[in-house]
C-alpha cells in the first residue's frame, strides 16, 4: 500500500513560493528597466518558470488546496523597515534577500514532501544568488570622492547646529559627518534626519559616525568607524550597499586592512596635532603621500588639526579631500572657514610660501 504524500507544509511551500516569484519579478524589472540588460532580465525570467515547473512536480493540487490567506496571522505583522527604500538599490537588495530566504524555505520544507523537488529548488537558490550579485555589482555607484568633510559635535559648535548645518551647506561643504556620543537614540535619529533634510537637497552627503543601525534607519550616505568600532567586514555584512563605509587609519596597514574588509573612504590621520583628540600622535602628511602611492583612487579623507593653509600644503601632496570639526564647527563664520578650505583645495591652489 502506497504512503499518502505529506501535504502538511503545503502551506508554508505556497506562501514561499509566491514570495519567491514576487521577488524574482523585481529583481527582473530591475534589469530590464533600470539596466535594459537583457541578459539579466533573460535569467530572471527563466530562474522565475523554472521555479513554476519544480513545484508543478508536487501532489496535485496540493499547493492551492493549501492557501489560507485570511487566516494568515503573519499577514499583520509589519516592520518600520518594510515600508521605506532609500533608492532602487535597496529595492533590489531587499528582494534579493527575500528570493534567497523563499527558496531556502521552499527547499526545507519540500523534502519532507519529495526530495527530487528540493534538489530542483537548491539548484534554483544558488543560481539566484549568481544572478542578484551579477545585478547589484552593475549597479553599485563608485565612491564619491568629497572635497571637504564636516564634522558636527553639536556641544562643540558655536552657533546653534542647526545653524550651522544650513551654513557650511550652503557655503559648499559636500559631506557632514554627525559625530554624537551619547544620548537617547530616539532624539539621536530624529537629528540625523534633520541634518538629512537640510543637506540632501543641496546634494550634501550625510554620514553618521559609528551607528550603522541608526543611519540605517535614518536613510542616511554613510556610516564612519573608528578603529575601536564595529569592524568594518561587520558593518558591510549588516548594511551591504546601502551604506557607503568609511573607516579610520591611522597607518598603511590599517587602510590596507580597512580596503580589503570593504570600506569605501579611508580617513587618514591625524596629520596634525588635534584639539578634538588630543592624545592623538600625529601620523604626519607623510602617511598621506605613502597612501596616495599605494592607494592612487581609493577615495579618502585627510583629517586632524586642518587648516585652509594646512589644507594647501595637503592638496600639493596630491590630498584630494579633508575632514574638519573644530576649525569650522567653533567659528562665528563656518561659511567663510568652508569657502576657505575648499579654495585651498581646488587644483590651482598652490603652497603659500
Amino acid at each position: 500500500m502506497t504512503e499518502a504524500p505529506n501535504h502538511e507544509p503545503a502551506r508554508i511551500i505556497d506562501a514561499s513560493s509566491n514570495r519567491a516569484r514576487e521577488a524574482i519579478r523585481v529583481l527582473e524589472d530591475g534589469a530590464r528597466f533600470l539596466l535594459d540588460d537583457e541578459s539579466l532580465c533573460r535569467t530572471f525570467k527563466t530562474l522565475r518558470h523554472e521555479l513554476v515547473g519544480a513545484l508543478a512536480l508536487l501532489p496535485g493540487g496540493m499547493l492551492s488546496a493549501s492557501r489560507a490567506t485570511e487566516g494568515d496571522v503573519g499577514r499583520s505583522i509589519s516592520l518600520p523597515t518594510e515600508t521605506r527604500r532609500a533608492d532602487a538599490r535597496a529595492v533590489l537588495e531587499a528582494s534579493a534577500s527575500r528570493l534567497g530566504e523563499a527558496l531556502r524555505s521552499i527547499e526545507e520544507w519540500s523534502k519532507t514532501v519529495d526530495p527530487g523537488v528540493a534538489v530542483q529548488v537548491e539548484a534554483l537558490r544558488y543560481r539566484g544568488y549568481e544572478a542578484t550579485g551579477a545585478l547589484l555589482d552593475a549597479l553599485a555607484i563608485p565612491a564619491p570622492q568629497w572635497k571637504l568633510c564636516v564634522l558636527v559635535t553639536r556641544a562643540a559648535c558655536l552657533l546653534p547646529a542647526e545653524e550651522l548645518v544650513r551654513s557650511i551647506v550652503a557655503a559648499g561643504a559636500d559631506c557632514i559627518q554627525i559625530r554624537e556620543k551619547g544620548g537617547g537614540d530616539g532624539a539621536l535619529l530624529e537629528w540625523i534626519e534633520t541634518v538629512i533634510s537640510i543637506a540632501r537637497p543641496a546634494g550634501t552627503a550625510v554620514v553618521v559616525n559609528d551607528r550603522v543601525d541608526l543611519a540605517l534607519a535614518a536613510g542616511a550616505d554613510g556610516v564612519h568607524v573608528g578603529t575601536g568600532d564595529l569592524p568594518v567586514a561587520e558593518v558591510r555584512r549588516i548594511a551591504g550597499r546601502r551604506l557607503l563605509v568609511g573607516a579610520s587609519t591611522h597607518d598603511l596597514a590599517e587602510a590596507e586592512s580597512a580596503i580589503r574588509a570593504g570600506c569605501d573612504t579611508c580617513g587618514l590621520g591625524a596629520m596634525y596635532a588635534t584639539s578634538t583628540k588630543p592624545g592623538i600622535v600625529p601620523s604626519g602628511p607623510d602617511y598621506l603621500s605613502s597612501f596616495l602611492a599605494a592607494h592612487p583612487e581609493t577615495p579618502h579623507l585627510a583629517i586632524g588639526g586642518i587648516d585652509p593653509e594646512r589644507a594647501r600644503a595637503l592638496a600639493a601632496l596630491g590630498c584630494r579631500g579633508v575632514a574638519v570639526s573644530s576649525v569650522v564647527c567653533g567659528s562665528e563664520r563656518p561659511d567663510r572657514v568652508v569657502e576657505a578650505l575648499l579654495e585651498a583645495l581646488a587644483p590651482e591652489a598652490t603652497v603659500s610660501t
